[in-house]
């Protein structure tokens, strides 16, 4: 009798203590990339979300985050959930925008009980964040013991978060290898699961002219393509022979700009100019200095001071940047439009009779300020259509226009400088923020542009230098990873170049300064490291 009396006992303790016992083990540390400003854990039990969980989004904003979160759940985890226009219910997650003027744009609160998620965001940007935070408190296994889950724990919690930086940028270099336009959506995905909000798309360059000009087809009739493509590193063992190239239509263009805003996020486009311009003078030599040498959209690489692939100054140069510029900004509605300016060659000026004529017309000092004369007209024109220019640090060497945004690819000291000037200034320097630099130090899988850049130096990179005044402080504005593809051929190895370095990048744009720790945000990666196989994303794993 007692031995019965003993086996009741400890089955009413299991069944007091096993919720008590399941939501403790819940209550580690949420593993949420980029950390949040602040969380709490609460001793409630947790929320299951399931087929029978009702979003409720009372208005149309809400409904999209909702709509979001509907689709990522019946994609990844089998089941669907109700959507509705309600305030309240049930069991049901509520999404909502609560105006905060005094909170950054994309701060957000996540609040779960037993009963009920709250999703509140500052704003629109705010909410749909909100919806990225709790998609990484979802198990990251749709599976349990081999079967689909019904039902999937959140623990409850309160989180309260917002951005340390407004701009938080991705670049892709669509030029030296394309990608197509279905790739590209995932590509804005990713950028989307990481909080990023600026998707910065080269698409002009030495190499190919990748955007759909009705102005001057000729563009895509002969600078789309190159006749092949270098072997290896330059100077290269080879060329190969296979024709290489193509370009964006106007509708695909535009559809990419549609399925980035439903995510938050902003297109920059890129026309490079006035160097790098190889692809131009393969359809227009008379821009260049060169007028009657015969040109091609390069086949190799890096071809700066070796092969001449800068503008001229003339009218009819400048005529013909005032059109593509223009059809750039009919399909682009971006407020910025990146005109590139960096690389310039200014050796081809000093040979040139009507440049150093034009230096000397316009009473400019040198080449220099020639390249920041073309470099100003465009930003006025740009400027002109309600828009803002955005070009690479080389711009201040003869000087920037007032209100065009520096991007400091070289270093940060030239961005700081650029944010001392008053200039607003985006940091993306190589030696931290370019991802076809190798993540490994014997990197075998691919090959990569020369260099290292391991997980840990992106996550150490502070896009604001020590010693910066809070006067300074404010004009730098964000930072960005760079992914320059010229050996990055497929989607396997552009992502094996990108992931898991995004989610360093992530953080360091998103969370507080304080908030960063190393040693915690690589125990973190290896459960993204897990959603990152739910998401098929080919990533480096640098502890094999």
């Amino acid at each position: 009798m007692n031995k019965y009396i003993t086996i009741l006992f400890i089955i009413m303790v299991c069944e007091t203590l096993l919720p008590t016992v399941f939501a403790q083990n819940l209550m580690q540390k949420p593993q949420i990339i980029p950390e949040p400003v602040s969380f709490e854990l609460t001793e409630e039990a947790p929320f299951f979300i399931s087929s029978k969980t009702v979003l409720y989004a009372p208005t149309p904003e809400a409904r999209k985050a909702a709509g979001y979160l509907q689709q990522y759940i019946a994609r990844y985890y089998g089941f669907s959930m109700q959507l509705s226009a309600e305030t309240a219910g049930g069991n049901g997650i509520l999404l909502t925008i609560v105006s905060a003027s005094e909170k950054p744009e994309g701060a957000y609160r996540i609040k779960v009980h037993p009963e009920q998620i709250v999703l509140e965001g500052a704003n629109p940007q705010g909410l749909f964040y909100a919806v990225q935070t709790l998609i990484q408190l979802l198990p990251v296994n749709p599976y349990t013991d081999g079967q689909a889950r019904s039902k999937l724990p959140i623990p409850a919690l309160f989180i309260d978060d917002y951005p340390r930086f407004a701009y938080r940028g991705l670049h892709l270099d669509v030029v030296r290898h394309l990608f197509p336009v279905e790739y590209i959506k995932r590509y804005i995905d990713y950028i989307a699961l990481h909080k990023m909000n600026y998707f910065h798309w080269h698409l002009t360059d030495d190499q190919g002219w990748r955007m759909e000009s009705k102005t001057h087809p000729a563009l895509n009739e002969r600078g789309a393509c190159r006749d092949g493509t270098i072997i290896g590193i330059p100077p290269g063992t080879g060329m190969d022979s296979t024709r290489y190239g193509g370009y964006y239509t106007i509708e695909a263009m535009k559809e990419v700009v549609e399925y980035a805003a439903e995510r938050h996020i902003t297109v920059i486009p890129e026309i490079d100019i006035p160097g790098h311009s190889m692809a131009i003078l393969a359809t227009y030599p008379h821009f260049g200095t060169e007028p009657d040498v015969l040109k091609k959209p390069a086949t190799t690489w890096n071809i700066f001071n070796r092969q001449n692939n800068v503008l001229i100054p003339s009218e009819e140069v400048f005529s013909f940047l005032k059109d593509v510029f223009g059809e750039l900004m009919e399909v682009f509605p971006s407020p910025y439009i990146h005109l590139g300016g960096d690389e310039c060659a200014k050796k081809w000026w000093k040979e040139s009779l009507f440049c150093q004529e034009f230096i000397k017309t316009h009473d400019l000092k040198d080449e220099n300020e020639l390249q920041a004369y073309i470099v100003r007209f465009v930003s006025d024109f740009i400027r002109s259509k309600g828009r803002i220019a955005i070009g690479w640090n080389e711009i201040m060497e003869g000087g920037a226009s007032d209100g065009t945004i520096v991007m400091s690819w070289q270093n940060t000291q030239a961005g700081a400088e650029a944010a001392k000037l008053g200039h607003k200034t985006i940091m993306t320097p190589l030696e931290y923020c370019y991802m076809n630099l190798s993540q490994l130090k014997e990197e075998k899988t691919v090959l990569a542009h020369p260099g290292y850049i391991p997980i840990e130096k992106v996550y150490h990179f502070d896009p604001v230098p020590p010693d910066t005044s809070t006067e300074v402080e404010t004009n730098i504005i964000g930072g960005q990873l760079c992914m320059w593809t010229e050996y990055y051929s497929s989607i396997e190895h552009l992502e094996y170049a990108i992931f898991p370095r995004l989610g360093a990048a992530a953080e360091v744009f998103w969370s507080a300064k304080a908030k960063r720790d190393l040693p915690f945000f690589l125990e973190k990666l290896e459960q993204q490291k897990e959603r990152y196989k739910l998401w098929g994303i080919h990533y480096c794993d640098f502890y094999q």
